[in-house]
């Protein structure tokens, strides 16, 4: 099988009007909204990337596994107190781990990108909307943990 940066880029079922965002990006994603948040912005842009569908079903089973070890560190580190400083560093530092896997999976289609010669997309408005989705609904289910354990 060839580099998939040899693939052909144009006509090869891209949408080339919608731009992918930069992928060091989507490490803020993942530091400030948690697995979950990252997982999306990273399927999305696999999407806008080309990535083959093998690669962007990889990117959801990191995203799965990612929230499975928060879930662990979670049980781990929550105290009788509340939520530690520890524990939340733990599930940040899953949400990066995860994101850098899925950035990895990203990076031969964004390398054809740049060969393009084309503009990133911004990823402030999408960014923010799904950091604070996936911060709530992360923490929704790590509540609904604890209050079924």
């Amino acid at each position: 099988m060839p580099d998939e940066l040899l693939r052909p880029t144009v006509g090869a079922g891209v949408d080339m009007s919608a731009r992918p965002w930069r992928l060091m990006s989507q490490t803020y994603v993942a530091f400030f909204g948690g697995v979950l948040a990252c997982t999306v912005i990273a399927y999305l842009n696999a999407g806008r990337l080309g990535v083959d569908a093998a690669k962007r079903r990889l990117i959801l089973l990191t995203g799965l596994a990612g929230f499975v070890v928060v879930i662990a560190v979670f049980l781990l580190l929550y105290g009788d107190s509340g939520v530690t400083s520890g524990l939340r560093a733990g599930i940040r530092v899953v949400a990066v781990l995860c994101c850098m896997v899925q950035l990895r999976l990203q990076r031969p289609m964004d390398r054809a990108f740049q060969l393009r010669g084309q503009d990133y997309k911004s990823l402030w408005g999408m960014g923010i909307a799904v950091t604070l989705g996936g911060a709530v609904v992360e923490g929704l289910l790590l509540y609904l943990v604890t209050v079924v354990l």
